[in-house]
């Protein structure tokens, strides 16, 4: 059972309680009322990123939105990650010694982590944890690094030069727009939905929780106010 279920499992039991209190005051009630309506209140409100409600208006914003999110996810990568400028300075200088060994002493899971904490301290940050952080880039990192391998594999065969110039690092660019496209292409509202819901559900379940607690602070408040 999840945090939000047992969050609103014991704001309905503190209500029946209350229901039951033999005394006259009913705080207890006023506790669970409150608490009850806001744990509730709040899973509705996650439920609703999620899932389309009839009737009601913003209610399935995430899978009505996907291709607003497939944009920045697109932006995200090719504005932050792979720039004309990073390519260059990630193939700058490249010797004839040092295309010897390239191939298998490069990193590229490290390259992808070493981007991946540049964004999120970037001012696209922020749009970045809207959409689950980090975890949300990771259906890209095996296509990403495959094709990064393959694309750098054939360029060390055929360049022999101490600096790539600006044609080669262009195709480069071209070449990963390209293949994120064709990623992003494959991903459907629902696959949207799923990738965003299994990576930030588990947290939007604090929110019902605190819904909870401060809605049976503010039944407590209520029910001494109602005493004087």
């Amino acid at each position: 059972m999840n945090k939000s279920n047992v969050t609103n499992l014991i704001a309905l039991l503190i209500t029946i309680v209350g229901f039951l209190n033999p005394f006259e005051n009913n705080i207890i009630l006023m506790i669970g009322l409150f608490s009850l309506s806001g744990g509730i209140t709040n899973w509705i409100a996650i439920h609703m990123l999620f899932e389309k409600i009839p009737f009601i208006y913003g209610s399935g914003i995430i899978p009505k939105n996907f291709s607003f999110f497939k944009t920045a996810i697109k932006e995200l990568i090719l504005e932050e990650f792979f720039t004309t400028q990073n390519i260059e300075t990630f193939t700058r200088n490249f010797g004839a010694e040092s295309i010897k060994t390239i191939k298998t002493n490069i990193n590229y899971n490290n390259i992808f982590e070493g981007l991946t904490v540049s964004i999120e301290k970037s001012q696209l940050g922020k749009m970045l944890s809207m959409v689950g952080g980090r975890k949300a880039l990771e259906p890209l990192r095996k296509p990403i690094i495959n094709k990064l391998e393959t694309l750098v594999s054939n360029m060390l065969e055929t360049q022999k030069e101490t600096k790539l110039d600006k044609k080669v690092v262009n195709n480069l660019h071209n070449d990963i727009e390209h293949l994120v496209d064709n990623r992003l292409n494959e991903l459907s509202p629902n696959d949207i939905k799923k990738m965003i819901k299994d990576i930030i559900d588990n947290h939007l379940g604090w929110l019902v929780i605190w819904g909870g607690v401060f809605g049976g602070f503010i039944g407590l408040i209520a029910s001494f106010i109602n005493l004087l």
